[in-house]
């Protein structure tokens, strides 16, 4: 399932009107968007006129839930399933949204995890998980969309720190 909402790149204030700044119909993508930050970020990018798409992973067991909560809300927010640790799932994930609901003006890279421990005993697996999807998954992610968001004039992206 896929869904998008999107922002102009601007100063846009909670008090103004999204169709003033031109963002009604852009669409927005939130990597890690039904987490804490995600979430937030989906809300705010929604109430303010854009389609949104909040991205998880593959057979995410709180997206239906998830969903439900939004559209009880008002907030006509999409899902896109998808590993941004992986390129090829980014890839596929980045053509069923373009195909779905069409191409991504907005990106939030939001992905993030945490394995807390003392550095000592953290496993290179742990290392590993968390470079791929807090770095390298912002690669993953954005080369998949900033040809036609540039092409567009639309490139707009944020990386939220973790």
């Amino acid at each position: 399932m896929i869904t998008a909402t999107a922002t102009r790149p601007s100063t846009l204030s909670s008090a103004e009107p999204a169709d003033a700044k031109g963002l009604k119909q852009r669409i927005a993508f939130v990597s890690g968007g039904m987490g804490g930050i995600g979430t937030a970020v989906c809300r705010r990018l929604a109430r303010n006129g854009l389609k949104v798409v909040a991205g998880c992973l593959p057979g995410y067991e709180k997206k239906a839930g998830w969903l439900a909560q939004m559209h009880a809300e008002g907030l006509p927010i999409h899902a896109a399933e998808g590993d941004v640790e992986d390129y090829a799932s980014c890839a596929d994930m980045f053509y069923q949204i373009g195909s779905v609901i069409g191409p991504v003006d907005i990106l939030v890279n939001n992905a993030g995890i945490t394995r807390d421990g003392v550095f000592k005993r953290m496993s290179p697996g742990d290392w590993y998980d968390v470079i791929n999807t807090n770095l390298n998954s912002v690669f993953n992610v954005t080369r998949q969309v900033i040809e036609g968001m540039t092409e567009r004039g639309w490139a707009a992206s944020s990386t939220s720190p973790r």
